[in-house]
């Protein structure tokens, strides 16, 4: 029997995945399932990315660059920075990872010690907390509910700190809210970080252009100049240019910083796919018009998501700044029985009910640490969505 090593016992997998890997087992078996678990834009990646891709192919770009990105990538990267967010950096101040989260692994690597504690907001991304374990660092979840907006507030944030916490990972706009700091917010956050110099703060920021209505993104070394000393400004390509499968994500941060994560990367994955660092260029240099068409595809689907699932007794619904998610609570529903006599414990249950029941498949909140809730994607095509809602307008209607 194989031994596997205990740091396994502290890690679970990928709670948005192991449901999608459920529903899509589903499908291959002829079931009707509508699928909105994943993480996921429904668009394909521009023609204008993919073609350039195909020309790095054709001119021979298939080997070894730069273990953390090649210079033409590391240039755009500086250039997005400075249109997009007023952020300046140099070269050596950029890293380039094989998506997003290789990028804030690289960095708790970098930067926390056994015992050493990370502050995020509950509800969180799914990797977070087993980042942090797998660094042997402590996750500290702070509980952010619909009544702050799902955000992390200057007193809940000072509630938490202590004299271990290391590093503050801010994610706006957030999965699985979709919840989105303003600059007045992020302000009050770097107020109380002044006083505590030592925190080093991670911002995920993926979903910097799926935002809605009047929401103005902004981030940390934005807003407070200040802080940019100890802050990496995470984003990527994944969700805005819809290039989750071409595994492209970026840091810019302090260069010693930086230095080290090269190292950790080095000795992990090397360097990401040539080619898909040539698309990269691509996505990061073209006007930001299919985003936006795209963008406007996203707002009416949440309106029409966010309408329906609120009309459904027992659910409600908060209408998130950006993303593609909405975080409906569920708690009326629980302790409710199916139609089979079974009884709706907890969050997780009615993810299943959902599953078996109405063909739809959902994540609960307790993977994102806010128990009483489900994430629903509403990144895909409008009358799927529309059907999904009613099959769980249908569900929930049948709980008794």
């Amino acid at each position: 029997m194989t031994r596997l090593a205990k740091r396994l016992s502290i890690v679970h997998p990928s709670a948005s995945i192991e449901i999608s890997g459920r529903a899509a087992k589903m499908r291959a078996e002829g079931v009707d399932v509508i699928s909105l678990s994943q993480g996921e834009p429904d668009f394909d990646t521009p023609a204008v990315i993919r073609k350039a891709a195909k020309a790095a192919l054709d001119a021979g770009e298939t080997r070894y660059t730069h273990v953390d990105g090649t210079l033409a990538l590391k240039q755009a990267v500086i250039e997005k920075f400075r249109r997009d967010n007023g952020l300046k950096y140099r070269v050596d101040e950029i890293s380039v990872g094989a998506g997003g989260k290789q990028v804030i692994f690289n960095a708790l690597m970098a930067l926390v010690d056994p015992g050493d504690e990370v502050i995020f907001a509950a509800p969180y991304w799914v990797s977070y907390p087993d980042m942090v374990r797998l660094t042997g660092g402590i996750p500290v979840a702070v509980a952010c509910p619909a009544e702050s907006g799902f955000k992390l507030t200057p007193e809940r944030l000072m509630g938490a700190i202590t004299s271990r916490t290391r590093v503050l990972i801010l994610n706006s706009p957030g999965n699985p809210s979709g919840a989105g700091y303003t600059r007045d917010e992020l302000e009050a956050l770097a107020a109380v970080l002044s006083r505590h110099p030592d925190i080093f703060v991670l911002t995920d920021d993926i979903y910097e252009y799926l935002v809605y209505d009047d929401f103005e993104f902004c981030t940390l070394a934005q807003v407070e100049p200040k802080m940019k000393l100890r802050t990496l400004t995470i984003n990527g390509v994944s969700k805005g240019h819809a290039m989750t499968g071409w595994r492209i994500g970026f840091g810019g941060g302090p260069a010693e910083l930086i230095q080290a994560m090269a190292v950790i990367q080095s000795q992990t994955t090397s360097n990401p796919a040539s080619v898909s660092q040539a698309a990269a260029v691509a996505a990061l240099t073209q006007p930001l018009d299919v985003i936006q068409a795209r963008n406007a595809v996203f707002a009416e689907r949440r309106i029409l998501c966010a309408e329906a699932i609120s009309a459904i007794d027992g659910l409600v619904c908060r209408l998130p700044e950006g993303a593609f998610y909405l975080f409906p609570n569920c708690e009326a529903l629980l302790g409710r029985e199916t139609p089979e006599s079974m009884r709706v414990e907890d969050d997780q249950a009615l993810a299943r009910y959902l599953l078996e029941s109405a063909r739809v498949a959902v994540v609960p909140g307790s993977a994102f640490g806010l128990p009483g809730h489900f994430r629903m994607s509403f990144a895909s095509d409008t009358e799927r969505l529309l059907e999904a809602c009613r099959r769980v307008r249908e569900a929930c209607e049948a709980l008794r």
